[in-house]
């Protein structure tokens, strides 16, 4: 892997009425051994879940601060199938394209590629985002609806979001629609994607580097998908699946932190 460059100082800066607020741009993105563009992402505080005011909100999304204490690396795209098969050997994804993200994996699949990948990597330790994370990631700064905005009539999402209403029924080839402010991709439809946590009532208390409930039914997976509407793309937007049920629209997005 390149050496990473240095987290700017200037991000440390003062919270916003919602939000942590980065004052500079983001350092750039690495490049691992398999290809993959990594983000890295500056510790801060930002408020998880809706308000209640926000339109098509679901009640498990009560709004919270949520401090992010480290920094790390986030996935630039979701994991496609040429990297995944690069990996584990083999390609699971329904339909066939080495740049769409590689879908058809288990939970337990996509922790298997984080391990693997770990163990041929050195210096860097990979994993699923905590849901914490990913919707920290996810907003990049925001308050909104979505990242782009509340976009109350959908005017802008099929700038930034393949959905049910443009998506032709499949999945696309990963970094064709805009990115949010943070440089991520498809951070919002085409595939769901993978968290770490089980499914769980959020705790209303401010509360530093969530992990989640000990165990549920189902683990998490966040930002919508191309087969469903748009309200399911919303950065609070939840779901979940059984840790081993496999779909042609969920896949993953990988976060790699230095091993200590």
């Amino acid at each position: 892997m390149r050496r990473a460059h240095a987290f700017l100082s200037a991000f440390a800066v003062t919270l916003m009425p919602c939000v942590f607020a980065v004052a500079s741009p983001l350092a750039d993105p690495i490049t691992n051994s398999v290809g993959m563009k990594l983000q890295p992402v500056p510790p801060g505080s930002f408020i998880m879940g809706s308000p209640e005011h926000e339109k098509d909100r679901k009640p498990t999304e009560t709004e919270r601060r949520i401090t992010i204490s480290r920094e790390f690396y986030i996935g630039v795209y979701e994991v496609t199938q040429a990297e995944y098969e690069a990996v584990m050997g083999h390609n699971p994804a329904r339909e066939k394209g080495a740049t769409l993200p590689v879908d058809h994996v288990t939970w337990h699949d996509a922790v298997a590629f984080c391990d693997k990948l770990t163990a041929q990597e050195s210096g860097m330790r990979y994993r699923l985002p905590t849901e914490a994370e990913w919707e920290y990631t996810c907003r990049a700064g925001t308050a909104t609806r979505y990242y782009w905005g509340d976009d109350p009539e959908l005017a802008s999402i099929g700038d930034h979001a393949f959905y049910k209403a443009n998506s032709g029924g499949k999945t696309h080839i990963v970094g064709q629609k805009k990115p949010n402010p943070w440089g991520l991709h498809d951070m919002n439809g085409n595939v769901w994607e993978w968290c770490q946590d089980w499914m769980g009532p959020y705790v209303p208390e401010e509360t530093k580097d969530p992990q989640g409930p000990a165990a549920g039914e189902g683990k998490v997976c966040r930002g919508g998908c191309w087969a469903y509407e748009a309200s399911r793309c919303r950065s609070a937007e939840r779901n979940d699946a059984p840790a081993d049920s496999a779909h042609v629209n969920l896949g993953f997005r990988v976060v790699a932190e230095a091993r200590r």
